[in-house]
């Protein structure tokens, strides 16, 4: 009886749709990572208006400027974020006596966001939350430390600190990259998105 010897080809389609989905799984690893190292290097400001109302909206900023003044020299000597936890929780009360608000340090998901001078990823961040009276207002969110905000907010007066010497070089490079970094970062959102449905 001859033995029977059965061809195995794929079709061109199927070539390339294996090819995009180990592109994709790869792209997907690295993208988790990146944003899981940052994400141990950071700790995000999270501030969370009354309402919507004008003057809710402006008492947000308000707050903002008041918890970034109270936080930034206190934060200054620190250099990991650890460190800075250390700080933040020693000064919860203080944080809660600058309004109507309730303060808490979590971790929470943030979208990929574009600011003036850096852009980071979707994930999950560390986050110091002030929320103001019923927090049913939209938001405001940046990063207390680094102190990247402080730079960001204080860049049209010129008195800048060098806020991104606390990151490696690669990961200043991959934040403050003009070109490109969305579309990597947007990576984090769809890899999520992916195991999201397959689990």
């Amino acid at each position: 009886m001859k033995s029977k010897k059965f061809k195995f080809l794929l079709r061109p389609w199927e070539i390339a749709l294996f090819l995009a989905l180990v592109v994709t799984f790869c792209a997907g690893i690295w993208a988790q990572r990146t944003q899981d190292r940052l994400s141990g290097q950071l700790i995000r400001l999270h501030v969370v208006a009354n309402s919507d109302s004008s003057e809710d909206q402006a008492e947000k900023l308000q707050l903002r400027d008041r918890v970034l003044a109270l936080l930034s020299p206190l934060l200054a000597d620190c250099e990991t974020q650890e460190e800075a936890v250390a700080v933040i929780l020693e000064n919860m009360d203080a944080i809660e006596a600058l309004g109507d608000v309730s303060v808490s340090l979590e971790t929470e998901y943030y979208p990929t966001r574009e600011y003036s001078t850096f852009s980071l990823p979707a994930g999950e961040y560390l986050s110091l939350r002030v929320e103001i009276g019923q927090g049913q207002g939209h938001n405001w969110w940046c990063v207390v430390f680094p102190p990247l905000c402080t730079e960001a907010l204080a860049e049209d007066t010129g008195d800048t600190a060098d806020a991104f010497n606390l990151l490696s070089d690669e990961d200043e490079s991959l934040i403050t990259q003009d070109e490109g970094y969305v579309l990597r970062f947007r990576l984090v959102e769809l890899w999520g998105e992916l195991k999201e449905t397959l689990s």
